[in-house]
């Protein structure tokens, strides 16, 4: 595993805040601030540049807000891992950038040692979102298309092998791999490999994207 410090890009279209979220990531050896953008247009250069692993990314700006940029970033090759910065956690746009393949988000108002907890997480590999938070999500966002999205993630989980399938829902319980193979009696490195699998046969880019397949599906525990 690599000693370098977590390359990490600030967006967000505040002074303020860019400024607050430097001096906190000023203050540790483990996590470096590589970059800051005030807009969406911004990111691409700079992420090419400066070849960040976590993007912290706020939702409104005025040119290009953080949903379109997460999109971009994420549809291309070895993207960074993206975190959304927001105000409030029951918002249409955080679930929508969940969707677009960001790994989890953040309220503004998070305190320094969990913000920092979570870009570590995040640059592991691991998602910053529980189950709860997804349910939360999506039962205070009327979604009129949910059907549509019911159907699509039911066809993803058939591209599954049965045991595929098994890690799939296990992920969106919120379960860990280690959990995962305690659960299903197989390797952690075997839950990895499913996790793998099940990423490309359903073209999907991370766990969080699994999870809300499974919940669009109707397969929740």
């Amino acid at each position: 595993m690599s000693s370098d410090p977590i390359g990490v890009l600030i967006v967000d279209d505040d002074a303020l805040v860019r400024a607050g979220l430097s001096l906190i990531l000023g203050g540790t050896a483990d996590v470096r601030l590589v970059g800051e953008a005030a807009d969406g247009d911004e990111v691409p250069a700079l992420v090419a540049e400066r070849r960040p692993d976590v993007v912290l990314m706020d939702i409104r700006m005025p040119r290009l807000d953080g949903l379109a940029a997460t999109e971009r970033l994420r549809s291309g090759p070895r993207p960074p891992e993206v975190v959304i910065l927001t105000t409030f956690h029951a918002d249409a746009h955080v679930l929508r950038a969940l969707r677009a393949g960001a790994a989890g988000f953040l309220l503004k108002d998070t305190p320094p040692e969990e913000l920092l907890a979570a870009i570590r997480r995040v640059a592991a590999g691991e998602p910053i979102l529980s189950p709860a938070v997804t349910r939360q999500l999506i039962s205070h966002i009327a979604d009129p298309r949910i059907e549509d999205r019911r159907g699509r993630a039911r066809r993803l989980l058939d591209r599954l092998s049965d045991r595929e399938r098994e890690v799939a829902l296990a992920v969106g319980r919120g379960a860990s791999n280690a959990e995962i193979a305690a659960e299903l009696f197989m390797s952690v490195a075997t839950v990895k490999a499913h996790v793998s699998r099940a990423l490309t046969k359903m073209e999907l880019n991370n766990r969080v994207q699994i999870a809300l397949a499974v919940h669009d599906a109707g397969h929740l525990a």
